[in-house]
């Protein structure tokens, strides 16, 4: 249960509430079968385990979720809302892990393509004792909060309403943390430091923080000896939701607010030392978020062919993409792929329990079941 910006600064884990959800720190893992199944000699390559990071629902939603649920409580805020797109992983951890710890649970979605991983995540998201509230695009989401933050305040029930992915400075302390339990691991010799860790960038707080992070303990001498790894971003969302200058302002702006936590100012780096270690890719985003790709669909069946079963076919499936391509170019390493997505079985979904949805997921549910069952 450790987490490894509390045991480097125990002070912040006074001044942070947190709500116990996962099971950290994750393992690492050689990827050798992947590479072997793509019939390479390639170098050493591993995963960080974050779809291990709670027995009931894992990936890279659980560390930012105890960090927002562990300020809702403090705050007396009762119910959380999640915002995001119709298959969201970070709606359905919201849905999923708030009941553990005594909240409410709700969503604000928004339409994406139909897809095999989204249809099987609204289902489980249907069956669970949450409301479930749509807007017509992503971009009306600032206006379909203001309407739930508005509608709580009168029914006396203030709620915390997360951004999509919770993307904020305190949640994204949870992977600056994940950053350093990474510099840990390399420490006590779980692995060699990698040159390049590639991560999916959508909401922007995974790989913000494993910037901060990585840089963070480069400075520190812990684990990176030779500097910070270079963080791999590759983008599943639209420009300039996931830019390179939105990344690196919100790792500025999670650093100065742990910098301020720790009361140490050496923590307060600069962007250009940041973007030193960063590149973002948008080369395996195909037609946009939420759409598959081919690249994406054999990196899928590349690891589960490997026993790895890890990606999904629009999120993670391009961050495992582009660690693919990477390589076959003849890349050398060590390199790492940060394991976003829950590899945890699902639940079964609860028809009895299944809530009516409104209409506009309801006409996408039609359109999705009949894919599914036309294969």
């Amino acid at each position: 249960m450790a987490r490894a910006l509390f045991e480097l600064w125990p002070r912040i884990a006074r001044a942070v509430p947190l709500a116990a959800l996962g099971d950290f720190p994750t393992p690492v893992e050689s990827l050798a079968p992947v590479i072997a199944e793509l019939g390479l000699s390639g170098p050493e390559v591993y995963v960080k385990r974050d779809d291990l990071s709670s027995d009931l629902y894992g990936g890279n939603k659980v560390r930012p979720l105890e960090l927002l649920f562990g300020w809702a409580r403090e705050r007396g805020r009762g119910v959380v809302y999640a915002t995001g797109a119709y298959g969201s992983n970070h709606a359905l951890a919201t849905l999923l892990h708030a009941p553990r710890v005594g909240l409410r649970a709700g969503a604000l979605l928004f339409p994406q393509p139909v897809t095999p991983s989204a249809l099987a995540t609204l289902e489980i998201m249907l069956s669970q004792d949450a409301e479930l509230h749509t807007v017509s695009h992503w971009s009306a989401l600032p206006l379909g909060m203001a309407v739930i933050r508005a509608r709580s305040a009168l029914a006396g029930e203030p709620a915390l309403i997360m951004p999509p992915g919770g993307a904020t400075p305190r949640a994204v302390l949870a992977y600056v943390s994940a950053g350093l339990e990474l510099a840990l691991q390399v420490e006590r010799g779980v692995l060699p430091a990698p040159s390049r860790v590639f991560a999916a960038a959508g909401s922007n707080a995974t790989c913000a923080g494993l910037l901060a992070g990585f840089t963070v303990a480069a400075r520190l001498g812990l684990g990176f000896r030779s500097g910070a790894p270079r963080v791999c971003a590759v983008r599943i969302g639209p420009w300039p939701v996931t830019s390179r200058t939105r990344i690196v302002s919100l790792s500025l702006r999670t650093l100065a607010l742990l910098a301020r936590l720790a009361g140490e100012p050496r923590l307060l780096l600069g962007s250009s030392e940041l973007a030193t270690h960063l590149e973002v890719s948008g080369d395996f985003l195909g037609r946009g978020y939420g759409h598959q790709t081919d690249s994406a669909n054999e990196a899928c069946r590349v690891f589960a062919a490997a026993g790895l079963p890890l990606l999904d076919e629009t999120y993670s499936g391009k961050a495992g993409a582009a660690l693919i391509a990477e390589l076959r170019s003849g890349a050398r390493g060590p390199l790492l792929f940060w394991s976003t997505k829950s590899s945890r079985p699902l639940p079964e979904p609860d028809r009895e329990a299944r809530r009516s949805a409104p209409p506009a997921l309801e006409r996408w549910l039609e359109r999705a079941r009949a894919s599914r069952d036309a294969r």
